[in-house]
């Protein structure tokens, strides 16, 4: 089976990127995939995608750019590539302003999936949020109740095209319902999230020797807010927390550029705050070991979270905001943390000093997350991907037929491979 992907990817650094790393690494060592072809954003002018080397026991990859943020001609640029590339199956990692912060290049970026189905390839979408239950004006979408009723009424247009896919998987249950009972749509399925680290080992509970650190990871702007935190920390510090340092790992959502730039000059008298940029895959384990605490700083929440299962499979404590779905996960997925109301930065303050005077309360939490976060891999996940995607392939006949002749021998070796 050969799958085409359409996300964002790294070193991309568009929202799921990181999701799709993990996916795709898993997804490479399953027998019945014979290639991975990832359709990504462009980079930056001077960027390239490394392309990764032949792997025994793994898929073969590619990486081909095939659409770019913000642009209104990503469906068509979409499309010519899947023809081009001509897989057995497309998957689309996407959530609503995946193509874009625009409305109109987000909504157009968003028809492809459809148009996908229609020039006869088999499609699936791996949805992340659902208009629905997003807060807009906190999610920064939205400057008033007009545009939010504006908004919410296009989503319902755009939500509907998107159904057009052979089948639209959801990662959280609440939105299965929503949408079943909403759009009285068959093709729409619950897909665990899954944890990033398979068989990941125990973590060592004990700190590293310095300043404890409270951390925070992510893309920052719209509802991932640096501000809360900032007043916590000055919050703790007239309390007499004197040994900490904050640390902000991640980038401006494509959707706030410049936002932490106004953040590093907001917090230009706390010495102790420490900003690191993007943060590529191989530094993340080192980020999430030096933590003490993990802070998610959201002022409204718009899917499940990966960097909640990342902070579970390192074994870290969080103090997470009591909002939307989280609780969701928590109450489902077991993970656990100290809460706060996002509205109040005395009570975030209060929720990090609960895990910071306590060593046990601490290493509870970060054994708890880590249970959490080994109940499901993702490598698991995709075995239940792997049967809908042999489904949804043989409601198309011509790509059926095609799978049936090549699994033939004499012709398994005449198979056309995807272009560079």
């Amino acid at each position: 089976m050969h799958i085409a992907i359409v996300t964002t990817y790294p070193p991309g650094k568009g929202t799921l990127n990181e999701y799709a790393y993990h996916f795709v690494r898993a997804l490479r060592t399953k027998e019945e995939i014979t290639r991975v072809t990832l359709l990504v954003d462009d980079l930056p002018d001077g960027a390239a995608y490394p392309q990764p080397e032949a792997t025994a026991g793994l898929a073969p990859l590619d990486i081909v750019p095939s659409w770019r943020f913000d642009s209104a001609t990503n469906a068509w640029r979409i499309l010519r590539a899947v023809r081009s590339v001509d897989p057995d199956i497309v998957l689309y990692n996407l959530q609503f302003a995946s193509f874009g912060g625009t409305k109109a290049a987000a909504s157009l970026g968003l028809t492809t999936p459809w148009l996908t189905r229609l020039a006869d390839y088999p499609s699936m979408v791996l949805l992340h949020n659902i208009m629905e239950t997003v807060d807009l004006q906190n999610a920064g979408y939205a400057a008033n109740r007009a545009m939010e009723s504006a908004m919410r009424l296009a989503g319902t247009t755009v939500t509907r095209v998107l159904l057009n896919a052979d089948l639209v998987a959801l990662t959280i249950p609440k939105y299965v319902e929503i949408l079943h009972a909403k759009y009285n749509t068959k093709n729409v399925l619950l897909a665990p999230h899954g944890s990033f680290e398979d068989n990941a080992p125990m973590p060592n509970f004990e700190l590293p020797p310095g300043p404890r650190q409270v951390m925070t990871f992510g893309k920052f702007g719209t509802y991932k807010r640096v501000e809360m935190m900032l007043d916590a920390l000055r919050l703790l510090e007239s309390d007499g927390y004197d040994d900490l340092e904050m640390v902000v790992a991640g980038s401006d959502s494509p959707n706030a550029r410049g936002y932490l730039d106004q953040m590093k000059q907001a917090c230009a008298d706390l010495p102790n705050v420490h900003f690191t940029g993007y943060v590529s895959e191989e530094d993340v384990p080192r980020i999430f070991q030096a933590a003490t605490v993990v802070i998610f700083p959201y002022t409204s929440t718009t899917g499940s979270s990966g960097v909640l299962h990342q902070a579970g499979s390192y074994g870290r404590a969080v103090v997470l905001p009591k909002i939307g779905d989280f609780a969701e996960v928590i109450t489902e997925e077991g993970y656990d943390g100290e809460f706060f109301n996002p509205a109040d930065a005395r009570t975030l303050a209060d929720a990090i000093a609960r895990i910071l005077d306590s060593d046990e309360r601490r290493k509870e939490l970060g054994l708890r997350n880590y249970m959490a976060s080994q109940g499901l891999p993702i490598a698991d996940v995709l075995d239940w991907y792997l049967l809908h995607f042999e489904e949804i392939i043989a409601r198309h006949p011509k790509r059926a037929a095609r799978r049936r002749a090549l699994a033939t021998p004499s012709l398994a070796s005449e198979r056309v491979q995807p272009a560079p």
